[in-house]
């Protein structure tokens, strides 16, 4: 029996040679140094905030290259897929504004010349390389029952070895020809295994774009290239994807660091050219003292879908998820207040080769509140409407309903050198601005109540707001002379009209004229600190004033 036909026995019905593959997927015709990468998730659930910090760097690095970003759906672990798991990682992806320039488009429809780009469906090509492995003696049949592999498991835990079937647990490496197939014929199931050529006594050396020269050993586990289902294990399909589809740079996340030697091995026993590897620190998080990876089971914010649901715009995202992929980048943003991400170009060299970078959601909704600050009131009042209408109905209603006005609140401070920052999100929104709708205002005054601060004798406060409504309120003047008359009003109820008099003689006075506006305040909107108080009097309007000064109790 010829190695040929033993490949054809072990691997029957295969449609393509690997060579008929190669002529199939020819090198891509892109400008010298183009980057060649891909973001390849599996479809098993939301995408990780880690996941989209990967896919944004593949992105950039492919475009300031003017080479290929494509999504690849590795999907080998069909237990661990959901329903609608590659549309789900689309439209997520898609809503930070994450595209690639080939590859899956829909959980159906795919764009390029180097598809399918679901693992799934290109189980011929696996088969082929898998077959070139087994006619060059570098592959076998393994027939190890998961009785024989749970007892290999045992003793090799008990005696604290390695994991895995190599050395004198790959009893099945050497089997003859003869001896496989009289198993075959009995009906024995069996898998397809790599004769590892490797020692684990030896070291290789890999240079890591981002972490530099690393040493580890070789491998020399007996890897799984093809399951006894016909499906490829993800290290031998993402061998044969990433050399098929010529990808140049592997950019991902360093937890695959620990497969990096097999993964070099596979390429080199299929006697393909290994792509350049990027592995990204994790990003971590401090709990309670101790530094750990930010995990999908403990951290609500670890999923993309946490700050979408919160209001976070997706702009602010990606511009912190730009301060954690460069070291340099928040310097160039300071210095570049209104440049673009894509402006920036990312290094390798400039990517973090530590244990970790720290999630910082502080730092990550202060970018969001400089971010929204610096949006003209449209643009706050269109994506607060849209965020209202997924999450907020009673909002959305209310924001429909006074469009114009709307606009004019979140216009308080705005068009100024330094506008104001009262919004680290859109869910913020609807409880910095409630106080403004009368709707709002009926429904939770009782609920918030007044913060007067220092004037809280409620006869005084009726007092202030009554004089200031009867005798100086005039909704025509200009602020200069809106803020004259409330130092008038404060000098005639014994208030100082002038903070300097009232700090170098406080006992003269009942208070000053921060006390009176704030009572003024507060009546209004419940709050003592608000955005400019002449500016909510305009809005707000005489008739509406005087009915919410009517209910201060």
């Amino acid at each position: 029996m010829t190695n040929k036909e033993y490949a054809d026995l072990l691997l029957p019905g295969v449609e393509h040679t690997w060579e008929e593959y190669e002529a199939m997927y020819p090198e891509r015709d892109l400008p010298e140094g183009a980057i060649v990468t891909r973001y390849a998730p599996s479809p098993t659930g939301f995408v990780h905030i880690g996941a989209l910090l990967v896919s944004f760097l593949a992105g950039r690095f492919a475009a300031q290259t003017n080479g290929v970003n494509f999504l690849r759906i590795e999907d080998t672990d069909q237990e661990r897929s959901v329903e609608n798991g590659i549309s789900g990682i689309i439209n997520s992806l898609n809503s930070f504004g994450i595209t690639f320039d080939e590859g899956q488009m829909s959980e159906t429809e795919y764009k390029g010349n180097y598809g399918p780009y679901i693992q799934t469906e290109r189980g011929d090509i696996y088969k082929a390389y898998a077959k070139k492995l087994i006619e060059e003696d570098k592959a076998y049949a393994s027939f190890l029952s998961k009785e024989e592999l749970d007892k290999i498991r045992e003793e090799q835990s008990k005696s604290k070895q390695r994991l895995g079937i190599y050395g004198r647990y790959a009893k099945d490496r050497n089997l003859s020809k003869e001896e496989t197939l009289e198993r075959i014929n009995n009906g024995e199931s069996y898998i397809i295994r790599i004769k590892s050529p490797g020692s684990f006594f030896n070291k290789i050396k890999v240079n890591d774009l981002i972490k530099g020269t690393m040493e580890m050993p070789e491998n020399d586990i007996d890897e799984v290239i093809i399951k006894s289902d016909g499906i490829p294990t993800y290290h031998f399909a993402h061998a044969v994807d990433d050399h098929l589809m010529h990808t140049t740079h592997v950019i991902r996340g360093d937890e695959w660091l620990s497969s990096l030697s097999k993964h070099i091995q596979l390429f080199e026993m299929l006697g393909f050219k290994a792509p350049k590897y990027a592995h990204i620190a994790p990003l971590t998080k401090n709990d309670n003292g101790t530094i750990r990876k930010l995990s999908k089971r403990k951290d609500p914010e670890a999923s993309v879908d946490y700050f979408t649901e919160d209001g976070v715009p997706k702009e602010a995202i990606m511009l912190y998820l730009a301060t954690v992929a460069n070291s340099n980048f928040e310097g160039w943003l300071d210095q570049n207040p209104n440049g673009k991400i894509e402006d920036f170009k990312f290094e390798f060299k400039k990517c973090s080769s530590s244990s970790g970078s720290l999630f910082d959601l502080p730092k990550l909704y202060n970018i969001s509140k400089n971010f929204i600050s610096k949006l003209t009131k449209d643009e706050v009042y269109n994506r607060t409407l849209e965020y209202a209408t997924k999450y907020d109905e009673e909002f959305k209603d209310i924001l429909e309903k006074y469009p114009e006005y709307s606009k004019d609140i979140f216009n308080i401070e705005r068009e100024q050198k330094k506008p104001r920052k009262d919004y680290e999100k859109f869910s913020d929104v609807k409880g910095q601005v409630w106080y403004m709708y009368d709707e709002l205002f009926d429904k939770y005054v009782s609920e918030y109540g007044y913060d007067y601060q220092s004037i809280t004798d409620i006869n005084e406060i009726k007092n202030i707001i009554n004089t200031y409504i009867e005798k100086y309120y005039n909704e025509n003047d200009d602020k200069d002379t809106w803020f004259n008359k409330v130092k008038e009003l404060s000098e005639e109820l014994g208030y100082a009209g002038n903070m300097k008099d009232y700090k170098e003689n406080p006992d003269n006075y009942k208070g000053s004229v921060a006390d009176v506006s704030t009572v003024i305040r507060v009546s209004l909107t419940t709050r003592s600190q608000t955005p400019d108080l002449y500016e909510i009097l305009k809005l707000l309007g005489k008739e509406r004033i005087k009915n919410r000064f009517d209910i201060v109790k």
